[in-house]
């Protein structure tokens, strides 16, 4: 259920703006967006999991303010990333 080391250092260097990022929005958002699949996943086939459902809640509306911030301050940067990660709009 939780994000692997090896498949969060992919997403790293998939997103990282320069060579030690590992906290930009960009890298943020994306490994928010794994968990979140994940996740989803997992409850799925737990439908009565409502501990990690909240957590589910919270990682969205996380992932929803950073994705806010990039829009507001760097729209381009937003536009790609929304298309890489396959989010709406």
């Amino acid at each position: 259920m939780t994000l692997v080391k090896e498949d969060k250092q992919k997403i790293i260097e998939k997103f990282k703006t320069h060579e030690n990022d590992t906290g930009s929005a960009e890298v943020q958002v994306a490994i928010l967006t794994k968990k979140i699949n994940v996740l989803n996943e997992h409850l799925k086939s737990n439908k009565k999991d409502h501990h990690s459902r909240r957590g589910l809640v919270m990682m969205v509306g996380k992932r929803k303010r950073l994705l806010e911030y990039l829009k507001n301050s760097e729209v381009s940067k937003y536009k790609k990333l929304i298309k890489e990660l396959g989010l709406r709009k």
